[in-house]
C-alpha cells in the first residue's frame, strides 16, 4: 500500500456535487490531494478477510440466539423473537461496511458498521469517477454500484405487496440523508417504486401498524437509523407485532452486529482468527490498564467517546455522549503512518458478498465524521 500526492481534477467541486455529493466540506472531508495504491494481491486479501469475518459474525448471530444473550448484547428481551424470527426468514439486508487496519500485510478488524453505514456514495460512484479522469487504465476495487443494484433486483420480490419500498432517516444530517436518497436512486434503478419520508413522519394507527404521511400502510421501508435508538422509541414497541405488514431493511437480527459487543463474542469464539483482535467487556471506564488497547461504548457513532492507550498512556481520546452500557476494550492495532495520514479500509459487503473499498485517512489514531475519504487504485 503506497500512498501518492496528487493534484486535484479541475472543477472537482461540481463535477462530484453534479453525481449528488453534498458531504464534502471543501476538502475536510473528501479529498483528491492523495491517493492510495495497491497491488492486486493486496486486494485479494482484504476481499478474502471481508468473506472469512463476515462468516464469523454470522455464527456470532446463532451463537446469541442459541444462547439468548440479548442482555450480553443490551438488547431488550422484548425484540428477541422479532430478531428470531428475522434471521430465520433470512430477511433482505442489503449491505455492511467493515472497517479494517491493514498494515504490512498485516489485517484486522476494528469495527463492523452492519446497521446504518455511511460513506457509501463516495466509496461506489465519486471515487469510480475519479479514477476514469485520473487514469482509466487503472483498476479499483469496486463494484459496489452494480452488485447493490443486482441484490437489489433479487430481493425485489420478497417486499410486501404492494412492493414500493420508503426509504427514510433523520432530517438533520446531511451525510444521512445523502446516503439514503443514494440507496433510494440505486433501487429506482433496480425497477422498484419508491418515495421517501423523515423517520419522524412515521406513524403507527389504532391497529398498532405503520404508515405514512398520507396515512397510507407501510409496507417496506429502509432507515438509516440504528436499531438500539429505535427500540427505545415510542414506536418501536410496535415493531414485532406489524412485523407481517411492515417489512423493515436492514433486519432486525442487525442488532446483533451493531454493537460493539460484537467485537468481544468474535474473540471468544474465534480466539485464533488472524483478523480478530482480543476484545473484553467492561461496565466501567478503565482508568489505568499498561498496554496497548482501545477504548469504545458498546453504542456509539463517529468515534465518539474513544481513548487509544499505548504502552500505558493516552494517546488519543474523544468526547462525546456515549457509554452509558458499558465499555469494550479492544487491543491496538496500529494504523499504517503515511507522515502523519492513518488509513483505515471501509470494506463494503453487498448482500453479504465483498464488493468493493473505500478508504478514511485521519491526522490521528481515530476515524470520526469528517476524516478525509480519499480514493484508491490498483494496477
Amino acid at each position: 500500500m503506497v500512498r501518492h500526492q496528487i493534484t486535484p481534477r479541475k472543477d472537482w467541486e461540481n463535477k462530484i456535487k453534479d453525481q449528488g455529493f453534498l458531504f464534502f466540506k471543501n476538502e475536510s472531508y473528501y479529498s483528491e490531494t492523495a491517493a492510495y495504491e495497491f497491488t492486486s494481491a493486496e486486494v485479494d486479501a482484504i476481499e478474502l478477510a471481508t468473506s472469512e469475518i463476515f462468516d464469523m459474525c454470522m455464527a456470532v448471530v446463532e451463537h446469541v440466539i442459541k444462547n439468548e444473550l440479548w442482555d450480553e448484547f443490551f438488547i431488550p428481551r422484548e425484540y428477541a423473537e422479532l430478531i428470531k424470527w428475522s434471521w430465520k426468514k433470512d430477511l433482505p439486508s442489503f449491505y455492511g461496511r467493515m472497517d479494517l487496519a491493514c498494515n504490512n500485510g498485516d489485517i484486522k478488524l476494528l469495527e463492523f458498521n452492519a446497521d446504518t453505514p455511511t460513506s457509501l456514495l463516495e466509496a461506489s460512484v465519486i471515487q469510480w469517477y475519479w479514477l476514469q479522469d485520473y487514469n482509466s487504465s487503472l483498476d479499483q476495487f469496486n463494484s459496489i454500484h452494480e452488485k447493490l443494484m443486482d441484490h437489489m433486483k433479487v430481493c425485489a420480490p420478497y417486499l410486501y405487496p404492494p412492493g414500493t419500498l420508503s426509504f427514510t432517516c433523520v432530517n438533520d444530517n446531511v451525510e444521512d440523508l445523502m446516503t439514503t436518497k443514494y440507496m433510494q436512486d440505486v433501487a429506482d434503478q433496480a425497477g422498484i417504486n419508491t418515495d421517501f419520508l423523515y423517520i419522524n413522519e412515521i406513524g403507527v394507527d389504532d391497529k398498532g401498524e405503520f404508515y405514512k404521511t398520507d396515512r397510507m400502510p407501510l409496507y417496506n421501508i429502509f432507515k438509516l437509523y440504528p436499531y438500539e435508538w429505535m427500540f427505545h422509541e415510542e414506536f418501536g414497541e410496535f415493531l414485532p407485532s406489524s412485523k407481517d405488514t411492515t417489512l423493515w431493511i436492514e433486519p432486525a437480527y442487525k442488532a446483533i452486529w451493531s454493537n460493539k459487543m460484537l467485537l468481544v463474542y468474535l474473540h471468544k469464539l474465534f480466539p485464533d482468527s488472524k483478523y480478530i483482535l482480543p476484545a473484553e467487556y467492561r461496565k466501567q471506564k478503565v482508568v489505568y490498564q499498561p498496554g496497548q488497547y482501545v477504548q469504545k461504548p458498546v453504542f456509539s457513532r463517529e468515534g465518539a467517546n474513544v481513548k487509544v492507550v499505548i504502552n500505558g498512556t493516552v494517546a488519543e481520546e474523544t468526547e462525546g455522549e456515549y457509554g452509558e452500557e458499558g465499555f469494550v476494550v479492544q487491543q491496538y492495532a496500529p494504523l499504517p503512518d503515511f507522515n502523519g495520514n492513518h488509513p483505515v479500509i471501509g470494506s463494503w459487503l453487498i448482500g453479504g458478498v465483498p464488493a468493493g473499498m473505500g478508504i478514511r485517512e485521519s491526522d490521528g489514531l481515530i476515524t470520526n465524521n469528517i476524516s478525509r475519504f480519499v480514493p484508491h487504485f490498483f494496477k
